[in-house]
């Protein structure tokens, strides 16, 4: 199993100019592509491939106005060429929108190396272009032996400098079988309720830094728009408090997978329409502060690496209005309700009551696919969303 190790690293004055030269490169090379296989389908009906823009590459850089992208090393350039080819494939699959533009202040600076342009040996990765190695900070090994078919460097809007190291992991394989099964109720109160009973507290990590960001945000706001100096470091310094507090919440959401996936056989979720929920206005900063949509892809991708399996019931299914033990459906349970008795006589907690419910439609999903419809396909889960036929490429 391939696996993405991430490093920070401290490049000299030298090195970062080189990359800062190689992301802007590999923006320009990616606009153009993309305007011209934009240009060739909507004025000639044209198809435009991965190899026709490299050809168009290799012509770009014989002119006098882009000479300068000979300077970069070229395997970066040609990453940016085969990423918009399958930005594409996902676009005429369904997958995707249409593919967009880089922004200079605003897409994310990095380039992709791929074996013929760097040289990794004892622990020292250097790249393309470059005499010295990069000072990467290993925070943990690599795994024995391995050796990386793929770098990929970026620097964040904090300033700070990254390199993922894309290798084989021995590591990685399924775990041994378990019989455990978990239900997963996402909330606000409480981030997680488990249908063991057990609550995950929601840490709110944006509220523990809400003042820092509003102060650095003024100090933004009052300075002069433009490129200078003083304007850069202020808004340096609100990218460092977001920076912070994304870390934060990525930790606790990876530690909190991890143990799920290590537990349990089955998990079974809600398949939440977090772009909808968004529409809240007073909900809508604790909803992304919660981020139950990176909940979700880390719990899926670790699902798949260790051999478990996750299954996604449906938006409408009503688990908080469900008894657990009777399956009584009441008509109404407004969100302040966090307890409710049911005429069976038994009283439910509305969070554990409602991960009781959606444990109990995932596993009739995994017996006999009845119940609930997945919106998206969970990798190493259960799917019934109907596929929609492919759009045709140009």
């Amino acid at each position: 199993m391939k696996r993405a190790f991430k490093y920070r690293f401290y490049p000299t004055d030298a090195q970062a100019a080189e990359l800062s030269r190689t992301f802007g490169c590999v923006r320009k090379v990616y606009n153009l592509a993309l305007a011209a296989r934009t240009e060739a389908w909507a004025l000639r009906q044209e198809r435009v491939n991965y190899n026709a823009t490299s050809a168009m590459l290799t012509a770009w850089k014989k002119t006098e106005e882009l000479a300068y992208l000979g300077e970069a090393s070229s395997v970066p350039l040609q990453q940016a060429l085969r990423h918009l080819q399958t930005a594409f494939t996902h676009f005429f699959a369904r997958r995707a929108g249409y593919p967009r533009f880089k922004s200079r202040k605003k897409s994310r600076k990095s380039a992709e190396y791929t074996t013929s342009a760097f040289r990794f040996r004892a622990g020292e990765l250097t790249l393309a272009k470059m005499t010295e190695p990069l000072e990467i900070v290993w925070s943990r090994p690599l795994p024995k032996g391995a050796s990386p078919s793929t770098v990929t460097v970026s620097q964040d809007s904090a300033g700070r400098w990254h390199v993922s190291l894309l290798c084989e992991d021995p590591t990685v394989g399924p775990l041994a079988p378990t019989d455990a099964a978990v239900g997963v109720d996402a909330g606000l109160d409480h981030l997680l309720t488990l249908s063991t009973g057990e609550k995950i507290s929601n840490p709110r990590h944006e509220r523990r830094d809400r003042t820092r960001l509003a102060r650095a945000q003024r100090h933004l706001a009052r300075k002069a728009p433009g490129e200078g100096a003083n304007r850069a470091k202020a808004r340096r310094k609100v990218a460092r408090i977001h920076a912070r507090v994304a870390d934060r919440r990525r930790d606790t959401l990876h530690k909190i997978t991890t143990r799920l996936v290590r537990e349990n056989q089955t998990i079974v979720i809600e398949d939440l329409t977090v772009r909808n929920l968004l529409k809240n206005g007073k909900l809508a900063r604790a909803i992304s502060d919660a981020a139950w949509s990176e909940f979700r892809s880390l719990l899926e991708y670790k699902a798949q690496w260790y051999g478990r399996e996750v299954i996604a019931v449906d938006r409408w299914f009503p688990s908080s209005k469900l008894c657990s033990v009777c399956g009584t459906l009441r008509d109404k349970l407004p969100l302040h309700v966090r307890t409710w008795t049911c005429d069976c006589g038994t009283t439910h907690d509305r969070d554990v009551n409602a991960a009781r419910n959606i444990l109990a439609a995932g596993l009739a999903v995994s017996a006999c696919g009845a119940g609930v419809r997945p919106q998206r396909s969970t990798p190493g889960g259960q799917s019934a969303t109907k596929q929609e036929p492919p759009r045709r490429e140009p």
